[in-house]
């Protein structure tokens, strides 16, 4: 478990700090604390900690990101990200100008370098340049993925007012989600990403794809799995049974002797596409409770029926 870090405190700042608040503060502590300088025992670990916090606090877009956590965190708590935080998150992207995410702290590690703020190209002075291209990760459905669909979204990005205060601006798109799309995947859609300058075109915007975590169903790549319960005498004796897809059910043949863990593949039955994933069935062997006298003495009966030793490769 990681802890969480408040850099509003370890800049000295309150959350409604301008961005020349935070320019200044910095200044004021990187002399107080520059390990050349600064005669105090923990110098060195205070700096490093003083840059990371600039380093979030000073990017509008990282700044917005990270004031949505909310002020209700104490510096030192136990942390973790809340899932999917940045869903929904616009940035451009300002890169790390000290380093990448690894030479800061897990806390910042989880929150940005796994969160996707990438880098994209600045305009260029004189004549007309191009918007900046906006990033965003949206979650959608499984089965949106094997239909396809037309989804409303809404997007948040932060802007400055005109005294250096960040505020958070929304917009709703309507999307249409390609048939087949996969995990990681972008989305497109030209001219929606930061305005244009001097005439300039818009950048786009760049929609990546996640799977909201799905009751039953797991994706690798274009792949289904399915934890599929079975019962001992099923397993053993094998046996045909219903066994529900995407698409609807389908009757599977579960060998006889089949083991725990065996996989089951059913060609062309995972994400669609050229060329289609598969859905692989895990058997999990699941046994009856023992609960009433009845299901005790069938347990009895077995044991005196069949000569079997589950612990005979080890010897015992």
């Amino acid at each position: 478990m990681m802890e969480y870090k408040d850099y509003y405190k370890i800049m000295g700042l309150a959350r409604e700090a301008s961005q020349d608040d935070i320019k200044r503060s910095y200044r004021k502590l990187a002399r107080k604390y520059h390990p050349d300088v600064s005669k105090e025992a923990d110098a060195e670990a205070k700096f490093k900690e003083l840059g990371e916090a600039y380093e979030v606090l000073k990017d509008p877009e990282k700044r917005a990101a990270y004031d949505q956590l909310g002020a209700n965190w104490q510096a030192g708590q136990d942390f973790r990200p809340p899932p999917n935080w940045a869903e929904g998150f616009e940035f451009s992207g300002g890169g790390f100008t000290s380093g990448d995410a690894g030479a800061f702290s897990d806390f910042f590690e989880q929150l940005f370098g796994k969160a996707g703020f990438h880098t994209s190209g600045k305009a260029t002075r004189g004549g007309p340049a191009r918007g900046q291209d906006s990033h965003a990760k949206i979650h959608i459905n499984l089965v949106d993925s094997f239909l396809g669909a037309t989804r409303s979204i809404t997007l948040s990005a932060p802007e400055m007012d005109a005294q250096g205060h960040v505020q958070v601006k929304h917009r709703t798109l309507n999307i249409k989600i390609p048939k087949g799309i996969k995990e990681g995947q972008h989305i497109r859609l030209t001219g929606q990403g930061h305005p244009g300058e001097g005439g300039g075109k818009n950048g786009d915007l760049f929609l990546e794809i996640a799977f909201n975590k799905h009751s039953f169903y797991r994706v690798s790549e274009a792949d289904i799995y399915l934890d599929l319960p079975v019962s001992p005498w099923e397993a053993a004796l094998g046996t045909k049974i219903k066994v529900p897809t995407p698409e609807g059910s389908v009757d599977l043949k579960i060998p006889a002797n089949s083991k725990q863990g065996s996989k089951l593949r059913l060609k062309g039955r995972g994400l669609p596409g050229q060329a289609p994933g598969d859905l692989y069935v895990v058997l999990q062997i699941t046994l009856p409770s023992a609960e009433t006298e009845k299901a005790k003495a069938a347990y009895q009966k077995l044991q005196q029926e069949l000569d079997f030793n589950p612990r005979k490769s080890l010897g015992v």
